[in-house]
């Protein structure tokens, strides 16, 4: 585990631009998910994940390399809150046949968590 980054525009701006490491927004995620791990006992502890994702991901899934689990993020942003990269920040997307799935998952948690801190009330400053 690494120190994460604080959940800012900052950092999300950094995933967009492939600043942030994969593995460091696999971790933020998972931590906004309530995936905690456990140092001591080199194990992840999920009493804090939702039954909803407890069940179907009792480890934290590795959303960058798997298709599932990021379909499962985009599906749980309520629908208000699906543009919001575009929306609250101006992303203008990734130029069509330049972009891999590796940036549309990273994206997608960009989005996911740009949703988490709108809906705990994290200020989302928007870049000039």
């Amino acid at each position: 585990m690494v120190d994460l980054p604080l959940l800012n525009t900052d950092t999300i701006w950094s995933i967009l631009n492939e600043e942030t490491e994969d593995d460091t927004v696999n971790q933020l995620v998972w931590h906004y998910l309530g995936y905690c791990y456990n140092a001591s006992t080199r194990e992840w502890d999920n009493d804090g994940v939702s039954e909803e994702w407890r069940g179907e991901y009792p480890q934290p899934p590795d959303f960058i390399a798997y298709r599932p689990p990021t379909m499962k993020l985009t599906r749980s942003i309520p629908k208000e809150n699906k543009q919001l990269l575009k929306e609250a920040l101006g992303f203008k997307g990734y130029k069509i046949g330049e972009f891999t799935p590796r940036q549309a998952r990273r994206a997608t948690m960009a989005n996911w968590l740009l949703n988490y801190m709108k809906t705990h009330g994290i200020a989302i400053e928007r870049r000039s």
